[in-house]
């Protein structure tokens, strides 16, 4: 049975933290759905190798090594997206941090600036440098920010990131009220505990919680990166085109208990 509204055909996307994770599973989704895609992160080898995945489906695909915490390589980021394809479609903001896994009161400033820049300073940031392409094409478009239940329901000890992930709920609110009028949505998903490098090293730090969240999984236990993509491929498609400014939870039950 054909769907075209879930058809990325034609459409450019920008994915950050694309080498690995769930950003790799998002890259690989949008082109299999019909997009071209940019993948973005620190190294151009981890990006290169996402990118030959991605040609051997048949679509194009522009490796960018990007720092998103650092605002001129954001910028070119954008830039070199524009250069190749001449417009933006959809954006990803799934590029993410935790350096640090301590009580409040032991929180330094250092760690705290780290995980904001990424989190939180970077993402609002390449959503304007994007949005102000959209606005200009004027054929509006997605951005889908990625957050964490962490963002819902605090974890202890990881107080910095709890706090950007409840932020970036919040800025998808803010970006899709201002940007409607522009015909760009503003969406956000909410994965629960995913195996990515990221959370497994929280098991390293605190190994003695792992069975303690996997009992709290209703479904399917610790998921892989794979199970967000179905929620990308619908924000960013025509499928979800009624829907802005909500979070989609992709937790497999975790919330609920």
């Amino acid at each position: 049975m054909s769907m075209p509204e879930f058809s990325l055909e034609g459409k450019v996307a920008i994915v950050t933290g694309a080498s690995r994770g769930i950003g790799e599973a998002t890259a690989l989704g949008f082109a299999r759905a019909g997009a071209n895609v940019v993948v973005a992160s620190r190294k151009l080898s981890d990006l290169e190798r996402v990118a030959e995945d991605i040609q051997k489906m048949g679509r194009q695909a522009l490796p960018v090594a990007t720092h998103i915490g650092r605002l001129d390589q954001i910028q070119n980021l954008v830039e070199q997206t524009v250069n190749k394809f001449g417009k933006i479609d959809i954006l990803v903001n799934n590029a993410g941090t935790s350096v640090i896994w301590t009580p409040v009161e032991n929180m330094e400033e250092r760690a705290w600036d780290v995980i904001m820049n990424l989190n939180l300073k970077g993402l609002f940031f390449l959503s304007q440098a994007v949005a102000r392409v959209m606005r200009e094409k004027g054929a509006g478009g997605s951005i889908i920010n990625v957050s964490s239940v962490d963002g819902l329901k605090p974890e202890t000890n990881n107080s910095a990131y709890n706090i950007s992930k409840a932020g970036v709920i919040m800025a998808t609110k803010v970006m899709a009220r201002e940007w409607a009028q522009y015909k760009i949505r503003a969406n956000c998903i909410a994965p629960g505990f995913i195996s990515t490098k990221l959370m497994n090293s929280r098991w390293d730090v605190d190994p003695d919680n792992k069975p303690h969240v996997l009992n709290r999984i209703l479904l399917h236990g610790v998921g892989e990166p794979d199970f967000i993509t179905g929620a990308m491929v619908f924000l960013a498609s025509n499928a979800s085109s009624y829907l802005t400014g909500e979070t989609v939870t992709v937790d497999g039950g975790y919330m609920l208990t």
